[in-house]
């Protein structure tokens, strides 16, 4: 059975070589023995802590852990690279915001809150990128798609849940923070944060999501997986 520098050092070694986060029962595939999530756990707190005051730091994101560059120093770090970030309109950053704030929505609560229709490049864009996925459709007629955002959402801005999310005026200035290059969120200040404690279902992940009687619509609310009828 590995002794705990050991059993560290495997997991600082997965860490650093993985491309993307780690969640804890990953983490434990790693191990021959059975060990617990609270041992890995602990193990993790261990080695966060072991790399502190360093220009790398471990965290713990929405889909599990990672190594990562601490923010005062990527400004450096884009240095090495010449490939300019890309650019997000005002437009897309206010429908993301106003999809992160009130959650699940549809294409028509969002036009409803900006006053203007919503273009389908805005959501595609925001699809690829892998901020937001249908999570499931309203019951109303044509039953139209439900909107949230991903736990890659979430890590690319460093938060671990919805609940990080940060105030309103500040989700330009972290997402600029995060892999690409955002524009300020102009008047997307109309949107507020949702205090609701329902969930749906994501590929039996649990989101946080606005209360029913936020529906705009007043329709109920089906979660069958996107593509279902």
């Amino acid at each position: 059975m590995l002794n705990t520098p050991e059993a560290k050092r495997v997991l600082e070694a997965a860490l650093l070589a993985a491309r993307d986060p780690i969640p804890i029962d990953g983490l434990k595939r790693l191990f021959d023995e059975d060990l617990g999530s609270d041992t890995i756990r602990r193990l993790l707190e261990e080695l966060r802590e072991d790399w502190t005051d360093r220009g790398v730091e471990l965290t713990q994101l929405a889909s599990g852990w990672r190594f990562q560059t601490r923010p005062e120093y990527q400004l450096y770090i884009d240095r090495l690279t010449a490939e300019k970030a890309p650019r997000y309109s005002r437009a897309v950053m206010e429908t993301l915001a106003i999809i992160a704030y009130r959650q699940p929505v549809t294409r028509g609560d969002i036009e409803d809150i900006r006053g203007v229709a919503v273009s389908p490049n805005i959501i595609r864009s925001l699809e690829e990128r892998g901020w937001i996925d249908v999570v499931g459709h309203r019951e109303t007629p044509g039953r139209p798609a439900l909107y949230a955002t991903t736990k890659a959402f979430l890590d690319d801005l460093g938060l671990r849940s919805l609940q990080e999310l940060p105030p309103l005026e500040e989700i330009a200035k972290t997402i600029d923070r995060a892999p690409g290059t955002v524009q300020p969120l102009g008047g997307a200040d109309t949107v507020q944060p949702h205090g609701g404690e329902d969930t749906v279902q994501r590929d039996g992940a649990a989101l946080e999501a606005a209360p029913e009687q936020s529906d705009t619509s007043g329709g109920p609310v089906s979660t069958a997986p996107a593509g279902a009828d």
